[in-house]
């Protein structure tokens, strides 16, 4: 029994990470329609910076500050300078440009910062079996799952980025300023994203420390639904549950196979995930 609970302790605070850079791709896919595969590499700069902050200053918070500054920013600059201009080219070429630049944040991580891991603080004490670092990961992921729920559902500003996703033309005959709308979604969905990584990181950061989180962040989102922000949420603690059992009584070595059954079967039964609305395509 103390074995189940220190496991789904355990998958909690992994399964609030995965939430939160999943619901990162969910702002995007709802506002943009769009799988931002350069996530992870967005977050990982937004690490670094807030690594070189803390490492100054001494300041954890500042740090984090600019990190999440730093991520939002950088979401508005490459939908604006990298995604805009491909907005007639198709889907495809977006996630193609996204795939590419997640490889050059990378490289570009360790020239400056170099390929070595790095120690990088947590926020809190790590120590304990539920620690005061784990309860603030699932409480940061909680309020700001909720935040995106509220916007999206009850603002006029989340409903423009809904239309401004899904009908674009219809949108600005009635006044919405899409391309307003792309740049804000693609800036929240980064400072969500930063937010992530933030959790993800420590103890150490490197230039792939999030390639595996993404991973299983891709995983949360398609199980919850890539149009269902509460959908992800739950994914993601779910999954972060599962996998912890499977590293706990099978192995860590079978973590990655599960992830990527659990993906290939909710593909393959339901591709909109179990929180998300089958859409039927005319012929």
């Amino acid at each position: 029994m103390t074995t189940f609970l220190n496991l789904t302790v355990a998958g909690l605070s992994s399964g609030a990470v995965y939430a939160a850079l999943g619901l990162s791709l969910v702002i995007i896919y709802r506002a943009t329609r769009v799988v931002n595969f350069a996530q992870p590499a967005l977050a990982l700069i937004s690490g670094y910076l807030a690594y070189s902050v803390t490492k100054s200053t001494g300041s954890y918070w500042l740090g984090f500050v600019v990190a999440v500054v730093a991520g939002t920013l950088l979401g508005v600059a490459v939908e604006r300078l990298l995604i805009r201009p491909l907005r007639n080219a198709g889907e495809l070429s977006a996630i193609i440009v996204t795939l590419g630049l997640l490889l050059v944040l990378q490289a570009v991580a360790g020239m400056i910062w170099s390929n070595e891991p790095h120690a990088f603080s947590y926020p809190f004490d790590f120590r304990g079996r539920f620690s005061a670092s784990d309860l603030f990961a699932v409480l940061a992921v909680v309020v700001t799952a909720a935040g995106v729920l509220l916007l999206f559902k009850f603002t006029a500003l989340g409903l423009r980025l809904r239309a401004a996703a899904l009908h674009p033309e219809v949108a600005r005959l009635l006044g919405v300023r899409v391309g307003v709308m792309l740049t804000i979604g693609w800036g929240l969905a980064a400072a969500v994203g930063s937010l992530a990584g933030m959790l993800a990181i420590p103890p150490f950061i490197s230039p792939t420390v999030l390639d595996e989180v993404f991973v299983y962040a891709l995983t949360a989102a398609v199980l919850g639904g890539l149009d269902n922000p509460l959908g992800t949420i739950v994914g993601g603690l779910a999954l972060g549950i599962g996998l912890s059992y499977v590293s706990g009584l099978l192995g860590p070595e079978l973590v990655p196979l599960a992830a990527l059954a659990i993906l290939v079967a909710v593909l393959a039964i339901r591709p909109a995930g179990l929180f998300g609305r089958a859409t039927a395509r005319r012929a």
